[in-house]
């Protein structure tokens, strides 16, 4: 069996990973993650993953690699990881009471291969006040998620509703799409 790899330094993305119950590494992909001039967040999420994938199979040559990007789309948009307690507080009122979709790619690059898939997730933020982002910022400290909020812990408490047809492409890795390009690579979970 190929190695398998994941091109990504993300606890959130190894978590998810770990739960097809495959052995893996989890490398840096060192790919700049700057957005393109006009570029959309679906493209970016796309372009993004698979460029992880493959500076990593690029070093790892035989090996099954996996590359995810995920970027929040508000109106057309780019909503990235805030990194600061105040840019996620702007991020959050930006994102009361309006909807957001969360642009998740997911790329597999292996010898004579390379495919990409994506998924969209629909959130609706209800009406955040300063006084509940405070308290969620403060309890959760999601500066490393794009959109400020993780679904997975109290960011629950700010959505209204969630839509999507792979529920982990929130989290950061749509593991239903994930399974389908690893049979692709000849890696089946369930084998």
């Amino acid at each position: 069996m190929p190695a398998l790899i994941l091109a990504s330094t993300s606890p959130y993305r190894r978590e998810l990973l770990s739960r097809l119950r495959l052995p893996f590494e989890a490398v840096a992909p060192e790919v700049d993650e700057t957005a393109l001039l006009a570029e959309t967040p679906a493209a970016l999420a796309e372009r993004l993953a698979l460029a992880k994938a493959r500076a990593v199979a690029a070093r790892h040559p035989g090996a099954v690699v996996i590359g995810s990007d995920q970027v929040a789309d508000l109106d057309g948009e780019a909503i990235g990881k805030p990194g600061t307690h105040e840019r996620a507080v702007e991020q959050l009122r930006r994102m009361s009471g309006r909807q957001v979709v969360f642009q998740t790619a997911v790329a597999v690059v292996a010898p004579g291969l390379a495919v990409i898939e994506r998924a969209e997730v629909r959130v609706r933020f209800r009406a955040l006040s300063d006084a509940a982002i405070e308290a969620y910022l403060r309890a959760d400290k999601p500066y490393d998620c794009a959109g400020s909020a993780k679904v997975e812990s109290l960011g629950v408490a700010l959505l209204d509703a969630v839509e999507s047809d792979d529920p982990t492409a929130l989290i950061g890795l749509p593991l239903i799409r994930t399974c389908a390009l690893l049979r692709r690579a000849g890696l089946d979970p369930l084998a």
